[in-house]
Protein backbone atom coordinates (compact mmCIF):
# COMPACT_ATOMS: atom_id res chain seq x y z
CA UNK A 1 0.00 0.00 0.00
CA UNK A 2 1.40 3.38 -1.02
CA UNK A 3 1.52 6.26 1.43
CA UNK A 4 1.24 10.00 1.02
CA UNK A 5 1.38 13.14 3.13
CA UNK A 6 -1.79 14.39 4.79
CA UNK A 7 -2.25 17.74 3.10
CA UNK A 8 0.70 20.06 3.73
CA UNK A 9 1.77 18.23 6.89
CA UNK A 10 4.67 15.87 7.38
CA UNK A 11 2.30 13.10 8.50
CA UNK A 12 2.33 10.00 6.29
CA UNK A 13 -0.97 8.17 5.79
CA UNK A 14 -2.03 5.22 3.64
CA UNK A 15 -3.65 6.01 0.27
CA UNK A 16 -6.81 4.34 1.51
CA UNK A 17 -8.55 5.35 4.73
CA UNK A 18 -10.56 2.71 6.55
CA UNK A 19 -14.02 4.06 7.33
CA UNK A 20 -15.77 2.44 10.29
CA UNK A 21 -19.33 3.74 9.98
CA UNK A 22 -20.70 0.23 9.38
CA UNK A 23 -19.12 -1.17 12.55
CA UNK A 24 -22.00 -1.92 14.87
CA UNK A 25 -25.10 -1.18 12.80
CA UNK A 26 -24.13 -3.40 9.81
CA UNK A 27 -20.96 -5.23 10.79
CA UNK A 28 -20.78 -7.24 14.04
CA UNK A 29 -17.83 -6.62 16.33
CA UNK A 30 -15.94 -9.83 15.53
CA UNK A 31 -16.04 -9.08 11.80
CA UNK A 32 -15.06 -5.46 12.48
CA UNK A 33 -12.01 -6.75 14.36
CA UNK A 34 -11.08 -8.94 11.38
CA UNK A 35 -11.47 -6.00 9.01
CA UNK A 36 -9.19 -3.79 11.11
CA UNK A 37 -6.61 -6.57 11.45
CA UNK A 38 -6.68 -7.18 7.69
CA UNK A 39 -6.38 -3.46 6.97
CA UNK A 40 -3.33 -3.10 9.17
CA UNK A 41 -1.72 -6.20 7.67
CA UNK A 42 -2.30 -4.77 4.17
CA UNK A 43 -0.74 -1.40 5.03
CA UNK A 44 -4.00 0.52 5.49
CA UNK A 45 -3.16 2.32 8.73
CA UNK A 46 -5.35 5.44 8.41
CA UNK A 47 -8.59 4.79 10.35
CA UNK A 48 -11.60 7.12 10.42
CA UNK A 49 -14.54 7.08 12.81
CA UNK A 50 -16.95 9.54 14.47
CA UNK A 51 -18.65 9.89 17.81
CA UNK A 52 -22.11 9.72 16.20
CA UNK A 53 -21.46 6.40 14.44
CA UNK A 54 -22.98 3.20 15.75
CA UNK A 55 -26.72 3.64 15.73
CA UNK A 56 -29.02 1.44 13.69
CA UNK A 57 -31.41 3.16 11.30
CA UNK A 58 -34.28 2.62 13.75
CA UNK A 59 -32.29 4.38 16.50
CA UNK A 60 -31.01 7.32 14.47
CA UNK A 61 -31.48 10.57 16.35
CA UNK A 62 -32.08 8.87 19.69
CA UNK A 63 -30.21 10.59 22.53
CA UNK A 64 -27.96 10.16 24.35
CA UNK A 65 -25.76 8.42 21.80
CA UNK A 66 -23.42 5.74 23.06
CA UNK A 67 -20.71 6.09 20.43
CA UNK A 68 -20.82 2.35 19.73
CA UNK A 69 -18.46 2.46 16.77
CA UNK A 70 -15.79 4.31 18.76
CA UNK A 71 -16.23 1.71 21.48
CA UNK A 72 -15.65 -1.11 18.98
CA UNK A 73 -12.50 0.57 17.69
CA UNK A 74 -11.41 1.13 21.29
CA UNK A 75 -11.83 -2.54 22.19
CA UNK A 76 -9.82 -3.51 19.10
CA UNK A 77 -7.05 -1.12 20.15
CA UNK A 78 -7.13 -2.53 23.69
CA UNK A 79 -5.94 -5.90 22.38
CA UNK A 80 -2.48 -4.36 22.23
CA UNK A 81 0.19 -5.61 19.89
CA UNK A 82 1.15 -2.04 19.01
CA UNK A 83 -2.20 -1.40 17.36
CA UNK A 84 -2.54 2.18 18.62
CA UNK A 85 1.03 3.07 17.74
CA UNK A 86 0.67 1.66 14.22
CA UNK A 87 -2.39 3.61 13.09
CA UNK A 88 -3.32 7.22 12.38
CA UNK A 89 -6.63 7.58 14.20
CA UNK A 90 -9.26 10.12 13.19
CA UNK A 91 -12.63 10.89 14.72
CA UNK A 92 -15.19 13.69 14.51
CA UNK A 93 -17.19 16.16 16.57
CA UNK A 94 -20.38 18.13 15.88
CA UNK A 95 -23.43 15.87 15.88
CA UNK A 96 -25.90 15.62 18.79
CA UNK A 97 -24.57 13.32 21.51
CA UNK A 98 -26.65 14.19 24.57
CA UNK A 99 -29.84 16.06 25.45
CA UNK A 100 -29.84 19.81 25.86
CA UNK A 101 -28.89 22.89 23.83
CA UNK A 102 -25.15 22.25 24.23
CA UNK A 103 -25.29 18.60 23.23
CA UNK A 104 -24.18 19.33 19.68
CA UNK A 105 -22.20 21.83 17.60
CA UNK A 106 -18.73 23.31 17.82
CA UNK A 107 -18.88 25.51 20.90
CA UNK A 108 -15.85 25.30 23.15
CA UNK A 109 -18.10 23.62 25.73
CA UNK A 110 -19.22 20.88 23.36
CA UNK A 111 -15.79 20.32 21.78
CA UNK A 112 -14.12 19.83 25.17
CA UNK A 113 -16.69 17.38 26.50
CA UNK A 114 -17.10 15.50 23.20
CA UNK A 115 -13.33 15.04 22.88
CA UNK A 116 -13.04 13.66 26.41
CA UNK A 117 -15.89 11.25 25.68
CA UNK A 118 -14.30 10.08 22.43
CA UNK A 119 -10.94 9.51 24.12
CA UNK A 120 -12.64 7.44 26.81
CA UNK A 121 -14.53 5.30 24.30
CA UNK A 122 -11.45 4.82 22.12
CA UNK A 123 -9.27 4.01 25.10
CA UNK A 124 -6.50 6.36 24.04
CA UNK A 125 -4.94 9.55 25.37
CA UNK A 126 -5.08 11.35 22.01
CA UNK A 127 -6.57 11.33 18.52
CA UNK A 128 -4.30 12.06 15.59
CA UNK A 129 -6.91 13.91 13.52
CA UNK A 130 -9.91 15.60 15.12
CA UNK A 131 -12.44 16.62 12.49
CA UNK A 132 -15.34 19.05 12.61
CA UNK A 133 -18.15 16.93 11.15
CA UNK A 134 -20.03 19.96 9.82
CA UNK A 135 -19.68 23.71 9.85
CA UNK A 136 -21.25 25.45 12.84
CA UNK A 137 -22.41 28.83 11.62
CA UNK A 138 -23.41 29.91 15.14
CA UNK A 139 -19.95 29.51 16.69
CA UNK A 140 -17.26 32.17 16.08
CA UNK A 141 -14.05 30.88 14.54
CA UNK A 142 -12.01 32.40 17.38
CA UNK A 143 -13.95 30.37 19.95
CA UNK A 144 -13.61 27.21 17.90
CA UNK A 145 -9.87 27.60 17.37
CA UNK A 146 -9.31 28.49 21.03
CA UNK A 147 -10.94 25.18 21.98
CA UNK A 148 -9.00 23.19 19.39
CA UNK A 149 -5.71 24.86 20.32
CA UNK A 150 -6.31 23.95 23.95
CA UNK A 151 -6.74 20.29 22.97
CA UNK A 152 -3.56 20.41 20.88
CA UNK A 153 -1.55 22.04 23.67
CA UNK A 154 -2.90 19.45 26.13
CA UNK A 155 -1.69 16.66 23.83
CA UNK A 156 -5.19 15.29 23.24
CA UNK A 157 -5.30 16.21 19.54
CA UNK A 158 -2.46 16.39 17.03
CA UNK A 159 -4.13 17.75 13.87
CA UNK A 160 -7.48 19.38 13.11
CA UNK A 161 -9.59 18.70 10.04
CA UNK A 162 -13.04 19.47 8.69
CA UNK A 163 -15.83 17.58 6.97
CA UNK A 164 -18.67 18.71 4.72
CA UNK A 165 -17.30 22.27 4.54
CA UNK A 166 -17.89 24.57 1.58
CA UNK A 167 -14.89 26.17 -0.08
CA UNK A 168 -15.70 29.44 1.69
CA UNK A 169 -15.73 27.66 5.05
CA UNK A 170 -12.32 26.12 4.34
CA UNK A 171 -10.96 29.60 3.56
CA UNK A 172 -12.58 31.15 6.64
CA UNK A 173 -11.26 28.44 8.92
CA UNK A 174 -7.73 28.63 7.54
CA UNK A 175 -7.57 32.42 7.67
CA UNK A 176 -8.92 32.52 11.23
CA UNK A 177 -6.33 29.96 12.30
CA UNK A 178 -3.53 31.88 10.59
CA UNK A 179 -4.46 35.02 12.54
CA UNK A 180 -3.85 33.03 15.72
CA UNK A 181 -0.59 31.57 14.36
CA UNK A 182 -2.09 28.06 14.36
CA UNK A 183 -1.57 25.28 11.85
CA UNK A 184 -5.29 25.26 11.09
CA UNK A 185 -7.07 22.74 8.90
CA UNK A 186 -4.99 19.95 7.42
CA UNK A 187 -7.81 17.92 5.83
CA UNK A 188 -11.36 18.19 4.51
CA UNK A 189 -13.61 15.16 4.28
CA UNK A 190 -16.12 15.65 1.44
CA UNK A 191 -18.65 13.70 -0.58
CA UNK A 192 -16.78 13.04 -3.82
CA UNK A 193 -17.36 10.46 -6.52
CA UNK A 194 -18.19 10.31 -10.21
CA UNK A 195 -21.86 11.02 -9.54
CA UNK A 196 -21.19 13.85 -7.05
CA UNK A 197 -18.49 16.19 -8.37
CA UNK A 198 -19.75 19.51 -7.03
CA UNK A 199 -16.69 20.02 -4.83
CA UNK A 200 -14.61 20.54 -7.99
CA UNK A 201 -16.14 24.02 -8.25
CA UNK A 202 -14.74 25.57 -5.07
CA UNK A 203 -13.86 23.04 -2.33
CA UNK A 204 -11.07 21.38 -4.30
CA UNK A 205 -9.47 24.70 -5.36
CA UNK A 206 -9.70 26.03 -1.79
CA UNK A 207 -8.15 22.89 -0.33
CA UNK A 208 -5.32 22.88 -2.85
CA UNK A 209 -4.62 26.57 -2.23
CA UNK A 210 -4.41 26.09 1.54
CA UNK A 211 -2.64 22.73 1.48
CA UNK A 212 -5.65 20.90 2.92
CA UNK A 213 -5.77 17.20 2.02
CA UNK A 214 -9.06 15.93 0.58
CA UNK A 215 -10.55 12.76 2.07
CA UNK A 216 -13.46 11.72 -0.20
CA UNK A 217 -16.28 9.83 1.45
CA UNK A 218 -18.65 7.54 -0.45
CA UNK A 219 -16.25 7.09 -3.40
CA UNK A 220 -18.61 4.44 -4.86
CA UNK A 221 -21.73 6.59 -4.40
CA UNK A 222 -23.21 4.20 -1.87
CA UNK A 223 -22.64 1.21 -4.15
CA UNK A 224 -24.19 2.81 -7.24
CA UNK A 225 -20.84 2.77 -9.07
CA UNK A 226 -19.97 -0.76 -7.99
CA UNK A 227 -21.88 -2.60 -10.71
CA UNK A 228 -25.39 -1.90 -9.44
CA UNK A 229 -27.09 -2.90 -12.70
CA UNK A 230 -25.21 -6.17 -13.03
CA UNK A 231 -25.95 -7.04 -9.41
CA UNK A 232 -29.65 -6.25 -9.89
CA UNK A 233 -29.73 -8.55 -12.93
CA UNK A 234 -28.58 -11.44 -10.73
CA UNK A 235 -31.42 -10.85 -8.29
CA UNK A 236 -29.43 -8.95 -5.68
CA UNK A 237 -31.86 -6.29 -4.52
CA UNK A 238 -30.36 -2.94 -3.57
CA UNK A 239 -31.69 -0.69 -0.84
CA UNK A 240 -34.50 1.73 -1.60
CA UNK A 241 -32.19 4.73 -1.87
CA UNK A 242 -29.87 2.96 -4.31
CA UNK A 243 -32.84 1.71 -6.36
CA UNK A 244 -34.04 5.29 -6.79
CA UNK A 245 -30.56 6.35 -7.84
CA UNK A 246 -30.38 3.48 -10.33
CA UNK A 247 -33.55 4.65 -12.04
CA UNK A 248 -32.36 8.25 -11.99
CA UNK A 249 -29.02 7.37 -13.62
CA UNK A 250 -29.90 4.22 -15.58
CA UNK A 251 -28.69 5.46 -19.03
CA UNK A 252 -25.34 6.54 -17.54
CA UNK A 253 -24.99 3.35 -15.54
CA UNK A 254 -25.55 1.25 -18.66
CA UNK A 255 -22.73 3.14 -20.43
CA UNK A 256 -20.58 3.01 -17.30
CA UNK A 257 -20.79 -0.72 -16.76
CA UNK A 258 -20.28 -1.36 -20.47
CA UNK A 259 -17.12 0.78 -20.43
CA UNK A 260 -15.74 -1.03 -17.38
CA UNK A 261 -16.44 -4.40 -19.05
CA UNK A 262 -14.56 -3.25 -22.16
CA UNK A 263 -11.65 -2.23 -19.91
CA UNK A 264 -11.75 -5.67 -18.29
CA UNK A 265 -12.14 -4.08 -14.85
CA UNK A 266 -14.72 -4.20 -12.09
CA UNK A 267 -16.76 -0.97 -11.92
CA UNK A 268 -15.93 -0.51 -8.24
CA UNK A 269 -12.21 -0.67 -9.00
CA UNK A 270 -12.46 1.89 -11.80
CA UNK A 271 -14.55 4.26 -9.67
CA UNK A 272 -12.09 4.08 -6.77
CA UNK A 273 -9.08 4.43 -9.08
CA UNK A 274 -10.65 7.56 -10.57
CA UNK A 275 -11.03 9.16 -7.13
CA UNK A 276 -7.48 8.18 -6.16
CA UNK A 277 -6.18 9.98 -9.23
CA UNK A 278 -7.98 13.27 -8.67
CA UNK A 279 -5.88 16.36 -7.86
CA UNK A 280 -5.70 17.17 -4.16
CA UNK A 281 -7.00 13.79 -2.98
CA UNK A 282 -5.07 12.30 -0.07
CA UNK A 283 -7.04 9.13 0.68
CA UNK A 284 -10.56 8.01 -0.22
CA UNK A 285 -12.52 6.61 2.71
CA UNK A 286 -13.79 3.08 2.14
CA UNK A 287 -16.35 1.61 4.51
CA UNK A 288 -16.34 -2.17 4.08
CA UNK A 289 -18.93 -4.34 5.78
CA UNK A 290 -16.80 -7.47 5.31
CA UNK A 291 -13.15 -8.44 4.92
CA UNK A 292 -13.88 -9.43 1.31
CA UNK A 293 -15.07 -5.91 0.52
CA UNK A 294 -11.92 -4.48 2.07
CA UNK A 295 -9.74 -6.79 -0.06
CA UNK A 296 -11.55 -5.59 -3.19
CA UNK A 297 -10.88 -1.96 -2.28
CA UNK A 298 -7.21 -2.68 -1.61
CA UNK A 299 -6.89 -4.35 -5.01
CA UNK A 300 -8.28 -1.24 -6.70
CA UNK A 301 -5.26 0.79 -5.57
CA UNK A 302 -3.17 -1.14 -8.11
CA UNK A 303 -5.23 0.22 -11.02
CA UNK A 304 -4.02 3.35 -12.82
CA UNK A 305 -6.27 5.01 -15.40
CA UNK A 306 -4.68 6.48 -18.52
CA UNK A 307 -5.81 9.74 -20.13
CA UNK A 308 -8.05 7.95 -22.65
CA UNK A 309 -9.85 6.09 -19.87
CA UNK A 310 -10.37 9.28 -17.86
CA UNK A 311 -11.72 11.03 -20.96
CA UNK A 312 -14.17 8.20 -21.60
CA UNK A 313 -15.29 8.27 -17.96
CA UNK A 314 -15.78 12.05 -18.06
CA UNK A 315 -18.02 11.63 -21.11
CA UNK A 316 -20.34 9.47 -19.01
CA UNK A 317 -20.05 11.31 -15.72
CA UNK A 318 -19.25 14.94 -16.57
CA UNK A 319 -18.25 17.21 -13.74
CA UNK A 320 -19.47 20.76 -13.15
CA UNK A 321 -17.20 22.08 -15.89
CA UNK A 322 -14.08 22.80 -13.88
CA UNK A 323 -13.40 25.37 -11.20
CA UNK A 324 -15.58 28.36 -10.36
CA UNK A 325 -16.24 30.83 -11.87
CA UNK A 326 -15.07 29.51 -15.25
CA UNK A 327 -17.40 26.52 -14.89
CA UNK A 328 -20.44 28.77 -15.17
CA UNK A 329 -19.14 32.12 -16.41
CA UNK A 330 -16.54 33.49 -18.80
Amino acid sequence: MDTTRLGRTGLEVSRLCLGTMNFGPETPEDEAFRIMDRALDAGVFFFDTANVYGQKASEWGKLPREGRTEQIVGRWLAQGGGRRERIVLATKVYGPMWEGPNGRGLSAYHIRRACEDSLRRLGTDHVDLYQMHHVDRATPWDELWEAMDRLVRDGKVLYVGSSNFAGWHVAQACEAAARRNLLGLVSEQSLYNLVSRTIELEVVPACRAYGVGILPWSPLAGGLLGGALAKAATGRRAGERVQKKIEQHRPQLERWEKLCAEMGQRPADVALAWVLGRPGVTAPIVGPRTVAQLDEAIAATELTLDAAAVQAIDAIWPGPGGEAPEAYAW
